[in-house]
């Protein structure tokens, strides 16, 4: 189950010409509250949201929700006509690093969440756009490297803790000995996956090494950070984990060649933790991330919900997510969902993720080394010109020239749009 990819091409449509407008829930009873949600055909999450909007309703007379649902595949059309009729939901769901570009165009308020609720969450389950909360969220998602316990003890490789994880030295060494002991492709980087993926997944690894996507002090210009000497390295490192053959972009996306045994280290998420823990058992190791010379950092930030600035009932709203976010709650979408709650008190009732539970070390990773990405309305184009430099690079482009391309398209997009408000 992949959260990420969703919403940065809607994001992209909304913020056209950096317009600000608000948006204008539709028509409806006195009282009554649209919510729209991307999660139609997935029975297990929309269970417990009816759940919730059932005792929410059932708690007071004076607000009523109503939930409309869109399948994944088409939500971002649906919000993109919403918005350009003015006719968007109060509340609506959002992927995390889609909300500043929302918030920046003028289609979301102010959450408005009590401080006290707020700070119970994961820093990565929080939406902010310059130092104001626009959006939360009930889970975040963790990256993690699956290995087998037996497989590192074969071939005499330590197994890395929170505490002292690989260093890239020792990660480079075990890669090599994997593929020298029988792995003709021992790594899955999962670069076979597109979009989002790509910035998820790999710009924590160049966060390890120094680099970053934007220079986030101003959030004005992604020169020095994203083409600068620590970029350069990682990045050479990146490409010649290819050219080794230690990695490839061969596919298919997912966790498939890790359960069959084709490779012995997957970098993957906790969306494929549950397949993993039943096929492989108690042989399944959840590895942290490599530390590329600045410590170990994973992607964070997962879908969050909004109250669109149009709201005409927005204390209304406000007063059901604030309900929603019951630990009972967040406790049953960790589990029907295996994702990892954004409260400590609901991971520590959930069956995968309490403290003795098999996939508690996702929750532990989360909390120490998950970094939102950029906040910054310029996020999709960010993310669209790292993607496509990684891929060059992959594919054997010239790497400073190819992060040199990438800058100069970010920096020229943020100075066309008067440097999204910063």
């Amino acid at each position: 189950m992949k959260r990420k990819s969703l919403g940065i091409m809607v994001a992209a449509v909304l913020a056209l010409g950096g317009c600000a407008r608000a948006s204008q829930e539709p028509a409806g009873a006195p009282g009554e509250i649209t919510m729209w949600t991307h999660s139609a055909g997935n029975p297990g999450e929309l269970a417990v949201y009816q759940r919730i909007i059932a005792d929410f309703n059932s708690s007071q007379t004076r607000y009523k929700i109503v939930e409309q649902n869109f399948p994944q595949g088409s939500y971002n059309d649906a919000v993109t006509a919403a918005a350009a009729s003015r006719k968007l939901p109060c509340l609506l769901d959002m992927d995390g690093p889609v909300m500043p570009n929302w918030a920046w165009a003028g289609y979301l308020q102010p959450l408005g969440l009590p401080d006290d609720l707020i700070r119970t969450l994961l820093p990565t389950t929080v939406g902010r756009y310059k130092d104001t909360v626009y959006s939360a969220g009930y889970w975040d998602a963790a990256l993690s490297i699956f290995a087998r316990k037996s497989v590192l003890d074969k071939n005499q490789i330590r197994i890395p803790t929170v505490e002292q994880p690989w260093t890239l030295e020792e990660f480079d060494a075990a890669v090599a000995k994997l593929k020298a002991n029988g792995y003709p492709t021992p790594l899955d980087l999962g670069a076979a996956d597109k979009g989002e993926w790509w910035s998820y997944a790999y710009s924590p690894m160049l966060q390890s090494a120094g680099g970053d996507l934007i220079d986030r002090a101003t959030m004005k210009s992604a020169d020095g950070v994203l083409n600068g000497p620590d970029a350069v390295k990682f990045f050479t490192w990146f490409q010649q984990a290819f050219k080794n053959g230690w990695a490839d972009n061969a596919g298919p996306v997912g966790n498939q060649r890790f359960i069959d045994n084709k490779v012995a280290l997957s970098y993957t998420g906790v969306w494929n933790a549950k397949d993993a823990l039943e096929s492989v058992g108690d042989d399944l190791l959840i590895l942290p991330p490599v530390d590329f010379g600045k410590g170990p950092k994973i992607g964070g930030g997962s879908w969050q919900w909004g109250i669109s600035a149009g709201c005409p009932n927005a204390d209304g709203a406000r007063a059901y997510l604030k309900f929603s976010f019951q630990d009972k709650y967040l406790t049953a979408f960790a589990d029907s969902q295996v994702v990892i709650p954004s409260t400590t008190a609901a991971a520590a009732a959930s069956k995968y993720f309490g403290d003795t539970a098999p996939l508690h070390p996702f929750a532990v990773l989360s909390q120490k080394f998950a970094l939102a990405r950029p906040a910054t309305p310029g996020y999709p184009v960010i993310s669209a010109n790292f993607e496509k430099a990684a891929k060059d690079i992959m594919s054997g482009a010239d790497v400073k020239p190819a992060l040199d391309t990438a800058v100069r398209a970010i920096d020229t997009d943020i100075k066309s749009q008067n440097g999204y408000g910063f």
